[in-house]
């Protein structure tokens, strides 16, 4: 049974963000607004969706709906914020940007940043709600190819490949090369990597929320 209230007859738009877990970039939110007469079929978890479905969803997505957009906050925010205000401020941006306001914004996940419109977090909204899982959509897509960007900057990190995951050829090029001025600092494997390339004894990193 769902775990949320569905506004009827309302201007509705889902929230989702990509990148909370990577240690490169910014974390990416997306806010989208579907549209009820023009219904986009087989929408999912962008994580869920194969490269070439997720790609194709991308661009019906832009097409179909009434409104979407982007929000973000860099890595200097995450390390200044902390990555849990740093999402709240990135989706807060993503609904602002949208042209014009929602009467009902939901949020996946299991808390809402502060709205000036009634909003809801829901768990796992991303496989439940049409607009959040549109809005995964557009911000994987978009971050993915900031990745791939980067890549092209940086080609010793591999970043097109993991992008930007703590994974273990990410780590073990991070101990390689130290960390770009992309990368989160407060992350604890970016700041083991830069204490030990730099011969400093290691510290707790950042408290991370």
């Amino acid at each position: 049974m769902a775990n949320f209230f569905y506004p009827n007859g309302c201007l509705i738009a889902g929230v989702d963000e990509v990148g909370r877990g990577a240690l490169v970039g910014a974390v990416i939110t997306s806010a989208v607004i579907l549209d009820p007469a023009n219904v986009i079929k087989n929408l999912a978890d962008s994580k869920k969706l194969s490269e070439k479905r997720r790609l194709s969803l991308f661009k019906e997505i832009k097409d179909k709906a009434i409104l979407w957009s982007i929000g973000r906050a860099d890595s200097e925010e995450i390390d200044n914020l902390n990555i849990l205000r740093a999402t709240m401020l990135a989706m807060q941006r993503a609904v602002a940007n949208l042209a014009l306001t929602p009467d009902f914004v939901l949020v996946d996940g299991s808390c809402c940043p502060t709205l000036p419109m009634p909003s809801q977090a829901v768990v796992k909204g991303d496989s439940l709600v049409a607009e959040i899982s549109a809005a995964s959509i557009i911000a994987k897509v978009t971050r993915d190819r900031e990745m791939a960007e980067l890549d092209l900057l940086f080609p010793e990190y591999c970043f097109a490949q993991h992008k930007g995951y703590p994974t273990a050829l990410h780590v073990k090029k991070l101990m390689q090369h130290g960390a770009t001025s992309w990368h989160r600092r407060s992350f604890a494997p970016v700041h083991n990597a830069i204490t030990k390339i730099d011969g400093l004894p290691a510290s707790q990193p950042a408290t991370l929320q």
